[in-house]
């Protein structure tokens, strides 16, 4: 394949995208109405798409609504080890050509699919996360709207910016480095909760020229499908991203075996992720090259206040951090530490404004919450608030019921324990449920030193106080709780560009969604020396004196 092109490109200079209000009237709120009524009108069956083709093995699965589980929006097919594999020779296939296509041409695609989410597609993918993954309609558009938006637009900056990093040359030499796809295929595993980080994780490894084998979450096959078509709309070719929802066994066993595996990106629970990372050290000495493994697991995020702290600040934070998005978040509020000396200020106002929130359908739009994902996550998040009622050390204040007559619903539930290490201070719950722990004033540099101990995650973290050292003691002694740390705002809302995304610890491998180390992970680099005139023969100067 020929470039045609005799410049340096640079690429649209990237901006944020607009967060809309959907206030009454607006015509975005009457467009998005309207796709409701569309995607909840229409049932239809979603295939694999592998090598640009529909695949459809029968073996199907439900896409329902979290708020309404009798109602079924589509049915998806379930790939099984043989369309794996077909995915798999797919996207080696498509390799030698996407990745000898141009740069510019290949980021054009991602551009092309970032506008046509902003204006054609806007809607439709904000009803599908709401019917589908349970959001509101601004949880949906801040994330299936402006940040997968932001995920493609910024990436391209980012990705010219990395091919322009290059090394000095000496004289007479001409050093330079390119930045080469993996060799292999990349295999991308997104999560429930975000539509934007499901449509990040196949692509920007693709924006680097590499090809890919996407596995979206069983239960959230819906919105990805959409992304997936709309790539396609914006030109990209067969084969470079392969669409196969199934189980995990079936999907992720055959990639994980595969000798061409060249790297894993992935968002999920970290052990899903322990038992990924153990499989690639099993078989490290039968692929073709290390695999990369980049992840983002979870975490255990906190709220920790000074007694300096600002009370309807942080209580807002709380609620906002703990319970937008039914705490689905893995960057959620889920435990917090409050002193002593605010704490009947705090409880008071926070029990005012738990009061007030709505829960619902999403389709309303005067609901705050919707319901969880699904009966697993709805089981496992109703067991930890069992727990917490049938605990001598834990006092539920707030919510603690739950119903799945209809929906997935599970009321904004908060715990006080007494225990600081008191099971949900400690385990992931993934769900609307926030423990608090009130310590001693005068413990305030030791309870810091328990929030850093407490869990194995560190993933996100918010501190509030007005006392400038405090606020430089708790960043100290915080330095590793956190990979995203928050100064007098909730722990939860990162933007593309402005605040790279990831944690470490168990939270995983801190690669930064949304920034040029991410995509840093998907190329390996090759230097090159060009001499113009080499020495043609082999004595050095030095030798030419005893």
């Amino acid at each position: 394949m020929c470039a045609l092109n005799n410049g340096v490109m640079s690429v649209p200079a990237p901006q944020n995208e607009n967060i809309l209000g959907y206030g009454p009237g607006s015509p975005e709120k009457k467009e998005v109405k309207a796709a409701l009524q569309e995607l909840m009108a229409e049932q239809f069956e979603i295939p694999l798409i592998i090598g640009g083709r529909e695949v459809k093995t029968g073996n199907l699965g439900k896409v329902v609504c979290p708020h309404d589980h009798g109602k079924v929006l589509a049915t998806y097919h379930k790939a099984g080890k043989e369309e794996v594999q077909l995915a798999i020779e797919s996207a080696l296939s498509a390799q030698k050509m996407w990745q000898t296509l141009p740069w510019e041409q290949r980021l054009a695609i991602f551009l092309t699919a970032a506008e046509l989410i902003a204006t054609r597609y806007r809607a439709k993918l904000n009803a599908g996360a709401m019917l589908a993954g349970g959001k509101t309609v601004f949880q949906a558009e801040i994330d299936a709207a402006c940040e997968l938006i932001d995920f493609l637009r910024f990436n391209a900056g980012y990705a010219r910016e990395l091919y322009a990093k290059q090394p000095q040359s000496s004289q007479g030499v001409w050093n330079y480095t390119q930045y080469r796809a993996l060799e292999g295929f990349v295999f991308a595993v997104t999560p429930f909760n975000f539509t934007a980080i499901a449509g990040n994780l196949p692509s920007a490894p693709a924006m680097m020229g590499n090809t890919v084998v996407w596995k979206p979450a069983s239960s959230l096959v819906y919105t990805p499908y959409f992304i997936m078509r709309i790539l396609e709309e914006a030109g990209l070719p067969p084969g470079v991203i392969n669409f196969v929802p199934g189980a995990g066994s079936q999907v992720g066993d055959v990639c994980l075996a595969d000798p061409n595996l060249a790297g894993v990106h992935f968002t999920g629970s970290t052990r899903v992720f322990h038992q990924m990372w153990k499989t690639i050290g099993e078989n490290i000495a039968s692929y073709r090259s290390y695999p990369r493994i980049v992840g983002e697991t979870g975490g255990k995020d906190f709220v920790f206040a000074h007694p300096s702290a600002e009370i309807p600040s942080l209580v807002t934070a709380l609620v906002r951090g703990a319970f937008e998005y039914q705490g689905q978040k893995c960057s959620a509020a889920s435990r917090a530490y409050i002193p002593q000396s605010l704490w009947d200020r705090v409880k008071s106002l926070m029990l005012a404004q738990v009061g007030r929130i709505t829960m619902g359908s999403p389709v309303d739009f005067r609901n705050f919450m919707g319901a969880v994902i699904d009966r697993s996550a709805f089981e496992s998040i109703t067991g930890y608030i069992d727990f917490a009622k049938e605990h001598k050390d834990a006092e539920i204040i707030a919510g603690g019921n739950y119903d799945d007559t209809t929906g997935y619903f599970i009321e904004p539930t908060v715990i006080v324990a007494t225990d600081p290490e008191f099971k949900t201070m400690v385990e992931e719950i993934f769900g609307p449920v926030l423990t608090i722990f009130v310590y001693q004033d005068e413990d305030f540099v030791e309870t810091l030193e328990l929030c850093d101990k407490t869990s194995p995650y560190a993933l996100t973290g918010a501190f509030f106080a007005k006392d400038r050292n405090a606020i430089t003691l708790a960043m100290a002694k915080l330095e590793h709780a956190a990979g995203n740390f928050y100064i007098n705002d909730k722990p939860t809302g990162a933007v593309v560009g402005q605040q790279p995304f990831g944690g470490g610890r168990a939270s995983g491998t801190n690669d930064k969604a949304g920034s040029q180390a991410n995509l840093a992970r998907w190329v390996s680099v090759r230097t090159v020396k060009e001499t113009f005139v080499p020495p043609g023969d082999f004595p050095y100067s030095f030798m030419d004196e005893e």
